[in-house]
């Protein structure tokens, strides 16, 4: 008699269906957004003398065009961040799809590069809503430290992807359609991610704090970022002991003591400084600015040795740059997996270690240098820096308090765009004048850096991923 019961149980149980997949379709839109943001970084590369000729714009201008879209997109970082933790991720990821879409729509429709350039800074605006948001939608949909590592490796595919993309894409956009189809595609991405968002990506529980925006202290980190920046630039044309130069460095410096000043006093700060206590989150995102330093300026560089020394076409070009972006999707991928399975330390070490051994590969590089000899080394930044950042945004995640994922997110997402801004800077300042000299030395440094950031890695970061879930 008293089997019965237990029978009737087990045979429920046995006949009570598996609890279904978590869709993938939040991924999706997520990985949607992020994708234009980074493609947009990188996309109009190919496209810059096009634009110049179409517009009649100089070379102030085109800079303008590249770095505008990045120094917003990196200085209003942090300030969204706080803004997600706020007004809620899901809500601020919106309002970034939104204000991205039109701005891209915005680009194409320029009838004048001025227009243009207001185009791009509204889109970097459009960027900084969306990444850290992005990171904290992540976050919240995945339970447990595997799962999101997982998650953050599709994530960072997508963004190897995109950035590698940017050059190879533009190149065909503008042969084919011509400059304005650069910008015209992100309208149709930007809708579907929209509608997938509204449908699919649920709202994370509301956070128990609303702190305030910390407006002094923004303003402080964007002058500081901005004056940097402009220092960089500017030392190629004007030499870095010109007053000019010596100003903007110096006004970056002093925006930064003031960040941290307006940091420490703050009752509710933008960025809480005690993040940085932990060392896998300082190493990060220090491993963050040196990853992107040397990425995207061989990213900038290349196309520049490709047309000058070689005269490559814009098509041309973004096809010799597929060596860089062809092991991105397999490096990503393993980075996920490693990560999950080991932590995030062994594929950010291995991964930071062969990036520079690829970019020093390029210290071949000459005028009469045959493309052959420097598909390995392509394939060596790109493969190393796709299977450094998963791990690393793991990493910084697994680092912060949930409570603080926002802002985590905002910190290496604003490291990482400082680390492109600066590195599209210098290694254009070192090449302004003879491009194979200061190509090596451009190489030799971002070589440099991912050394450095290899041994942070190596004596920072766990070993084994993080029990918490």
């Amino acid at each position: 008699m008293n089997s019965l019961p237990a029978l009737s149980t087990a045979t429920a149980t046995a006949r009570r269906p598996a609890p279904a997949r978590p869709s993938p379709l939040p991924l999706v839109a997520v990985c949607l957004g992020y994708f234009m943001v980074i493609l947009d970084v990188t996309v109009v590369t190919v496209a810059l003398p096009v634009i110049g000729d179409r517009l009649g714009a100089g070379v102030t201008a085109l800079q303008w065009v590249v770095d505008g879209y990045t120094l917003v997109f990196a200085g209003l970082l942090l300030f969204c961040g706080g803004l997600g933790n706020r007004l809620g991720a899901r809500t601020v990821f919106l309002a970034g799809l939104a204000v991205f879409t039109f701005a891209s729509a915005g680009c194409a429709l320029a009838p004048t590069v001025s227009v243009l350039v207001l185009a791009r800074l509204v889109q970097g605006l459009g960027a900084a809503l969306m990444v850290p948001s992005s990171l904290a939608l992540l976050r919240s949909s995945c339970p447990d430290a595997r799962a999101r590592a997982r998650a953050f490796g599709v994530w960072g595919t997508v963004a190897g992807l995109a950035a590698g993309a940017g050059p190879v894409l533009g190149g065909v956009l503008v042969a084919g359609l011509g400059w304005r189809s650069v910008f015209f595609l992100n309208l149709p991405a930007g809708l579907a991610a929209l509608l997938l968002t509204v449908r699919h990506v649920p709202r994370p529980a509301a956070g128990r704090t609303r702190a305030g925006l910390d407006l002094p202290a923004q303003l402080a980190a964007a002058g500081s970022l901005g004056g940097l920046a402009a220092g960089c630039i500017e030392a190629g044309a004007l030499g870095w002991t010109h007053p000019a130069v010596l100003g903007a460095l110096a006004g970056s410096a002093a925006g930064l003591a003031g960040f941290v000043v307006l940091e420490r006093r703050s009752a509710a700060p933008m960025l809480p400084l005690g993040l940085f206590r932990a060392p896998a989150f300082s190493a990060s995102a220090a491993i963050g600015v040196l990853l992107n330093a040397g990425f995207y300026g061989l990213l900038f560089l290349a196309p520049l040795y490709f047309q000058r020394l070689h005269h490559y076409s814009p098509l041309r070009t973004g096809l010799a740059l597929l060596p860089a972006v062809g092991l991105v999707a397999a490096g990503s991928a393993l980075a996920g997996r490693l990560t999950a399975r080991t932590g995030p330390r062994l594929p950010m070490v291995v991964g930071l270690a062969v990036g520079a051994a690829g970019l020093c590969g390029w210290l071949v590089a000459g005028p009469g240098t045959p493309y052959l000899a420097l598909v390995a080394p392509m394939a060596g930044a790109g493969f190393g820096t796709a299977l450094t950042m998963p791990a690393a945004t793991a990493a910084v995640m697994e680092a912060a308090p949930g409570e603080r994922s926002g802002a985590a997110a905002a910190v290496f997402n604003a490291a990482r765009q400082t680390g492109s801004a600066v590195g599209v800077a210098l290694f254009g300042t070192l090449a302004a004048g003879d491009l194979v000299p200061g190509l090596h030395t451009a190489v030799l440094l971002g070589g440099g850096g991912f050394l450095t950031a290899a041994a942070l890695a190596a004596r920072c970061l766990p070993g084994r991923a993080g029990p918490r879930s």
